[in-house]
């Protein structure tokens, strides 16, 4: 069994992916849901699999790790805490921020001197989920404009096949799983045709 195996059981597992008949935000339906929320309440598997995103990145200068508020939080931190764990880094600790939206949540914005902590320094961004990769990017943006210098993307699942030039600067593009999902419009849906009831429990599925 492979890493990616090995992750995507665990993630089964603890109830993260599941399958069924889900909306997902685009509108589109879909099998299989990533429920990213079940992840964080497992503290020792959301340690291990930090752990992974820190080893792939255990080569490079990080400063600092930003994730995206609310679920980059502990993602940010416990990336940090294993790159200030690992061996030939001489005892550097990486520090752990994290970057929030803005009032017209069309962006992100680094609060609490966090823009003072980030500017020139060399900044490792972390997410959970990757589907557009549209959220990674207003990140880096932010990061950008607070003086902090990208030197990488990591993220636990890349469910929509982004690919490293979807992010501009980034020379080091990351993800634990590679999981590509099918979709389809509600007039094409196969699940819909054969009348499998929709997930209104989770996904957009409880707002129709």
């Amino acid at each position: 069994m492979d890493n990616q195996e090995g992750i995507i059981k665990l993630l089964k597992e603890v109830g993260a992916i599941v399958n069924g008949h889900f909306v997902y935000a685009s509108g589109k339906h879909g099998e299989i849901y990533i429920n990213k929320d079940a992840i964080y309440l497992y503290p020792q598997k959301l340690y291990w699999l930090c752990l992974l995103i820190a080893g792939h990145f255990s080569s490079v200068d990080v400063d600092v790790v930003v994730g995206p508020v609310l679920g980059g939080i502990p993602l940010s931190q416990w990336v940090a805490y294993h790159l200030s764990e690992i061996n030939g880094r001489g005892g550097k600790e990486a520090l752990a921020v994290y970057a929030e939206k803005t009032e017209d949540k069309n962006g992100f914005i680094f609060n609490r001197g966090y823009d003072k902590v980030i500017a020139g320094k060399r900044v490792l961004i972390v997410e959970d989920i990757i589907t557009t990769g549209n959220s990674a990017r207003k990140v880096i943006k932010a990061t950008h404009s607070a003086g902090g210098i990208v030197i990488g993307l990591g993220a636990l699942v890349n469910r929509g096949g982004a690919k490293i030039n979807d992010f501009c600067g980034i020379s080091n593009f990351f993800s634990l799983v590679d999981l590509k999902l099918n979709s389809w419009d509600e007039s094409d849906c196969p699940l819909c045709l054969k009348r499998v009831p929709i997930d209104n429990k989770i996904g957009h599925g409880r707002a129709l």
